[in-house]
């Protein structure tokens, strides 16, 4: 059942992001009488899965290698989390160019901040600091939705903050469940996570086509 609810949320939020985009942003669409090639938005869906598939894998290992006390493998993984990030953000250089990469670089690298905080915090037993984690989570999560909505029309803000206010929220029930060796709730979190990043890498993709239809043709 749980895995049903997500599927519809996620075809939820992919048709509200690929919605027609409302008049007052019509100027800042690139208009070609051309609609984007089907394939081309299918390669970089694709594409935009890997990135963000990679994300949530690469986080779970530092949680994971946490929580076992390996800190060597956690500072690996932790490597690797921030090489995501960077891929993630060049992603959408050729669209809006090297500024707003390293823009999103930024949000991206406080998004993983504010989860390892939230992590050291549950591994410490210290409510406070879990709380405060919280609160840089949910602001990061604003931030980023304002950034890319004010950067794509297509992406509408609200949805997007909801989006990864959930995404945030997945993070920190999948830190609860391995602290607590919750491992079947925890596989199941992992599932609901999967889904959850398609969905964002395919809405992604969708919006940018929309917005640059002469780079898909």
């Amino acid at each position: 059942m749980k895995r049903i609810e997500q599927s519809l949320i996620a075809a939820a939020f992919v048709a509200a992001f690929l919605a027609p985009a409302a008049p007052g942003f019509a100027q800042h669409i690139e208009h070609v009488a051309q609609a984007p090639a089907a394939v081309k938005v299918a390669e970089t869906s694709a594409a935009l899965r890997d990135l963000w598939l990679g994300h949530v894998f690469w986080v779970r290992n530092v949680v994971v290698d946490t929580f076992a006390g390996n800190k060597a493998a956690a500072a690996s993984a932790e490597k690797q989390v921030v090489a995501n990030a960077r891929l993630i953000a060049d992603s959408i250089a050729p669209y809006y160019g090297k500024e707003a990469s390293e823009k999103l670089f930024g949000l991206l690298a406080a998004h993983y901040g504010a989860v390892k905080q939230y992590l050291e915090a549950n591994a410490a037993g210290s409510k406070a600091r879990q709380d405060a984690a919280v609160d840089s989570l949910t602001r990061n999560a604003a931030e980023i939705a304002r950034f890319l909505s004010d950067a794509n029309p297509n992406l509408p803000y609200d949805t997007l903050n909801s989006l990864l206010l959930a995404h945030g929220g997945h993070h920190l029930q999948q830190i609860q469940q391995l602290h607590n060796r919750q491992y079947q709730q925890e596989s199941e979190t992992w599932e609901a996570m999967k889904d959850h990043m398609y969905g964002i890498a395919d809405a992604m993709a969708g919006a940018i086509a929309k917005q640059f239809p002469a780079k898909f043709v």
